[in-house]
């Protein structure tokens, strides 16, 4: 059994699917029900039940066991509840419910002898919205640059996981630096994106499609690694037709490369997730 927090997000509802379809028994914990769930539920619905998982007696209630919903030994748990992004909620509130509840999955975790925990970090941590530039692109994660509460909050989730993983060797706690999520419906926007090089700069011209977050996490689960570690998700292109030393050169001029840069490749590095869980991006915007 693998527990799901944050289940009806939008990554949340393709790592469901994306798990359930590889026939994995998945628990959604989520405060918000999942669309098109049946009363009662059919056998293709995912086990859902609300909890407030900045609450530690909910969350060691829900992932000790829930009638009906959570019966088998739980073997893995992905967390991805948390406010999604900066601004939606005020900066205090973001922080505290962020790191509140990373601290209470971890804990719990701990506690009830849950060994696999894959949790969602940000590509923020790499300096978003680059004010100044990023530190050289591609990024990769050996940058660690907060600028918002929501991005500190993060950091604070990958600084935890890895006491967390120091007073249990025998724990893995991946953190995922996803890039900005997006679904097959989004990419009819992408075209409007083209005449202004400003549009997407924010997190340089990147994106991750939900379905490839989705396998990264079950790479993550399936990983026989120990302790705490860090990778960048995202797509292997970029948002953007034209290449990236145009774009460089027009909005972030004098951003050293690592690397000479191919045309259109991710300027959030995957390399470290294709060498170690095995990553490879299935899904493009492209045709």
């Amino acid at each position: 059994m693998i527990i799901v927090t944050g289940g009806s997000g939008k990554v949340g509802r393709a790592a469901v699917k994306h798990l359930m379809e590889r026939g994995y028994d998945i628990a959604s914990i989520d405060q918000a029900r999942p669309a098109g769930l049946s009363n009662p539920p059919k056998p293709t619905d995912v086990n859902f039940t609300r909890a407030d998982i900045t609450d530690f007696g909910q969350v060691m209630a829900a992932f000790s066991g829930i009638n009906g919903r959570v019966e088998k030994p739980v073997t893995g748990i992905v967390h991805l509840g948390a406010i999604a992004s900066p601004g939606e909620a005020p900066d205090h509130e973001i922080f505290e419910v962020n790191t509140i509840s990373t601290y209470n999955v971890f804990e719990a975790a701990r506690r009830l002898g849950i060994r696999n925990v894959v949790w969602a970090s940000s590509e923020t941590l790499y300096g978003v919205p680059y004010q100044e530039g990023p530190a050289y692109v591609p990024v990769d994660e050996e940058i660690t640059e907060p600028q918002w509460s929501y991005s500190l909050s993060k950091l604070m989730g990958e600084k935890m996981a890895e006491q967390f993983a120091r007073w249990d060797k025998a724990a893995k706690i991946i953190g995922l630096r996803f890039s900005n999520v997006q679904e097959e419906k989004d990419y009819a926007n992408f075209p409007s994106y083209q005449a202004d090089a400003k549009t997407r700069h924010f997190n340089l011209w990147t994106y991750i499609d939900a379905r490839d977050a989705a396998q990264a996490i079950r790479l993550a689960l399936e990983s026989k690694v120990t302790g705490a570690h860090v990778f960048g998700i995202a797509n292997s292109n970029s948002v953007m037709t034209r290449g990236n030393d145009a774009l460089l050169d027009e909005v972030f001029p004098g951003t050293p490369r690592k690397h000479k840069l191919l045309p259109n490749e991710s300027l959030i590095s995957i390399e470290k997730a294709k060498r170690v869980l095995g990553y490879r991006p299935e899904y493009d915007w492209k045709p």
